[in-house]
């Protein structure tokens, strides 16, 4: 790829990732009620899920995804339900889960689940397929040197608003604020969901 390709991608790979999102939310949200170690299960799982994302719409399932409305309505509605669901197991966090092993625990399948009903996920991928892997010769090679970019793009950005999130465990354990921390994550959830709805 040329130098101006990987600059375009490198800037597209930051935008995707590092704005906030389902899996960034969920990842901060993890790290502050059960702590950083816990929350790498589902940190590490959501860059092998959309890794496996883009490989499939580089194979020609996200061209497949886009042109069948009742496949892609399937992977909308699986995943406003998936992502509101989470919401709702957020929301009703109210203290941090150190001794309840079964309380908001989302892991690695989680992480890889998320990005197969995330409609928004399979759109990205499918730009990033069309616009820098099936583009000139050589695609399987194009998709060597992308993919393990977007997956480390992913691990980071979702790592460091785990990381964030972790940090202000111990403010958050103070009184109600872990409950309001979870309830406005929670609402977050649930507008992306919205929003994916309407899409």
């Amino acid at each position: 790829m040329t130098g101006s390709e990987w600059a375009a991608l490198l800037f597209v790979a930051t935008a995707m990732s590092f704005t906030p999102g389902p899996n960034t939310t969920l990842a901060a949200a993890l790290a502050a009620n059960r702590g950083l170690r816990h929350s790498m299960r589902f940190v590490l799982g959501v860059p092998v899920g959309w890794g496996v994302v883009v490989v499939a719409c580089a194979l020609g399932l996200g061209a497949l995804l886009n042109a069948a409305p009742v496949l892609r309505g399937f992977v909308k509605w699986a995943g406003v339900g998936y992502m509101l669901w989470l919401a709702w197991r957020l929301a009703e966090s109210a203290a941090l889960a150190a001794d309840d092993p079964e309380r908001f625990d989302v892991g690695f399948g989680h992480g890889v689940l998320l990005q197969f009903v995330n409609i928004k996920a399979w759109i990205l991928a499918l730009v990033v397929s069309v616009g820098w892997i099936n583009r000139g010769d050589a695609p399987e090679w194009r998709l060597l040197q992308v993919l393990p970019v977007l997956m480390v793009f992913a691990l980071a950005s979702n790592f460091t608003y785990a990381w964030v999130g972790a940090a202000l465990r111990r403010w958050l354990a103070q009184g109600r604020r872990l409950l309001a921390f979870n309830r406005g994550l929670a609402l977050l959830l649930a507008g992306t969901a919205l929003w994916m709805a309407r899409a």
